[in-house]
């Protein structure tokens, strides 16, 4: 019997800036995506921040998000942007400029870094259009459906791949999106998921992959095997044919996917790659696990998974199911953590958690059912076609309690900040006396709370000191360990932020009146 499924919410972006013409234009950070944070092998290598820290943009049509990425002081410079509606052909045109590549019919990833694209709310829809990512790093992709996207020579096409990854690219997390064909190769379509030539360090999480040929591969050919470090975890396939994905050396690894009408052939480790195959749930499928197609073997080492109805061919020189009863054959080191959900709750982890328009919605690998966490209120602006300056400052959060209940975390605890004007200390900030206080150097700056390890907080209240009240504008909280906008507002007081674990906490002044001097930044979990 499959058992019910505990998730928790990603905070999810939460302001928006205006589209203006075939423009965008730019806020101040109000929230990035998944503040959770990447998983998998994405964490690796430096890990997978995308545009966390940066600007933020809206966009509606695939030329605005060119001209976003066109409109960066750098290729590098940090970049939120928010995607809404349908993104086809006939509204993605080619960019110029100094900090982008872009083309015409295709959304062109290309020699740039540090950029998130998030679907906003029940996310965008990429149609018949395809995203290509090349000699890119630190790219996050969230929350957008990417359909029906056909291969070179077709009417419409753009080289065949949903999302394909090629030239060099290094930590990218594809999470929570929706991945679709309507057929295999003879009708046209190409890969949904795939990889080529030195991609590194990769996570697919909590997305839906379906109705296709092949769901994805790792390397071009046997003799290209410099790809690998990919994760894959708490996805769906289904319906279909081949590549879930194919790997052609390099290291995998597979846990809590939910594979359902794999037609031909699921996993296929093939020319040395090794997978590690953990707590997976396949499904009325054939051949889910082997090496097909090649006489160059790979291996796998499997663990805790559940074959329900599925099929294994007899062992041919090019064809070696792993099946009817896998065995491991070798030994495959992960180097992150990461935790585990019972093979047999996997359907209901999956279908609960997984896909574009899902909430963001993620497992907390417990298989206990539990109501997730509140997402994040968003504000949509009015359209404005001839807007060309941001809209005002964020808005004040509704009031919260004089006083938030539990002790205050900040007692203990260690500061930092970006300035500190003469006779002030961050450290003053944490000791519990309103008579001492920190200041910036200027008049506006940032101050943070530090924990030796993980804490989970929920709320703060920031104290000015006696003289300065008023003086605190517009304000930011950030997650300190990624950078993310948690929350903004004004004036000083008690502040609600979506329920975080962290190490860093940090409230950033953005505009005052004069001089801020902040006593009190305390923080609470409940």
């Amino acid at each position: 019997m499959k058992r019910p499924v505990a998730f928790r919410l990603h905070a999810a972006a939460a302001a928006m800036a205006l589209a203006a013409g075939t423009g965008v234009v730019l806020s101040m950070p109000q929230a990035s995506a998944a503040t959770g944070g990447a998983t998998g092998y994405a964490t690796q290598n430096g890990g997978t921040t995308g545009g966390a820290g940066g600007q933020t943009v809206r966009a509606t049509t695939g030329t605005q998000i060119h001209a976003a990425l066109c409109g960066r002081a750098t290729s590098s410079t940090p970049l939120i942007i928010q995607v809404e509606g349908t993104v086809n052909h006939a509204n993605t045109a080619k960019v110029s400029g100094t900090s982008c590549n872009t083309a015409d019919g295709v959304i062109e990833l290309k020699q740039i870094s540090n950029v998130t694209l998030v679907g906003v709310g029940a996310g965008a829809v990429f149609d018949q259009l395809g995203i290509h990512i090349r000699e890119s790093s630190n790219i996050i992709i969230q929350n957008v459906t990417v359909k029906n996207v056909k291969k070179s020579g077709s009417p419409v096409s753009n080289g065949g791949d949903a999302i394909g990854m090629e030239s060099g690219v290094r930590n990218v997390w594809v999470d929570h999106v929706t991945l679709e064909a309507s057929g295999g190769e003879s009708e046209g379509y190409d890969g949904l998921f795939d990889m080529k030539d030195d991609t590194k360090y990769v996570t697919l999480s909590y997305s839906i992959l379906r109705n296709s040929g092949r769901g994805g591969l790792v390397g071009s050919s046997e003799t290209e095997l410099s790809n690998g470090f990919i994760t894959y975890h708490h996805n769906l396939y289904d319906n279909i044919d081949s590549r879930a994905p194919l790997l052609r050396g390099g290291t995998a690894h597979m846990y809590n996917n939910h594979y359902r009408r794999i037609n031909e052939s699921g996993i296929n480790s093939r020319a040395g790659a090794h997978a590690k195959v953990d707590n997976n749930y396949f499904e009325d499928s054939k051949d889910v696990l082997g090496t097909f197609y090649t006489t160059a073997a790979g291996y796998w080492q499997v663990s805790g998974n559940v074959f329900d109805n599925v099929t294994w061919s007899a062992r041919t020189s090019d064809h070696n199911p792993a099946g009817p009863n896998p065995q491991s054959n070798t030994t495959v080191s992960i180097p992150y953590a990461f935790t585990l959900d019972s093979a047999g709750c996997v359907p209901d982890v999956v279908a609960r958690t997984a896909g574009a328009a899902k909430g963001l919605l993620v497992s907390d690998g417990s298989c206990t059912p539990q109501t997730p966490s509140p997402t994040p209120t968003q504000t949509t602006p009015t359209p404005a076609p001839t807007q060309t300056t941001p809209t005002p400052g964020p808005t004040t959060p509704t009031p919260g309690p004089t006083q938030p209940g539990g002790t205050n975390l900040s007692i203990g605890a260690g500061s930092d900040g970006s300035s500190k004007a003469d006779g002030t200390s961050y450290g003053n900030v944490r000791d519990g006396n309103l008579s001492t206080y920190w200041s910036p150097a200027g008049t506006t700056g940032s101050v943070s709370i530090k924990w030796g390890s993980a804490t989970t907080v929920s709320s703060l209240a920031i104290r000015e000191a006696a003289g300065a009240t008023g003086a605190i504008g517009s304000w930011k909280v950030l997650n300190g360990d990624t950078g993310a906008v948690l929350t903004s507002g004004s004036g000083a007081g008690v502040i609600t932020i979506p329920r975080t674990t962290l190490q860093k906490l940090t409230f950033q002044i953005v505009s005052s009146s004069g001089t801020p001097r902040v006593a009190e930044f305390e923080t609470y979990a409940g």
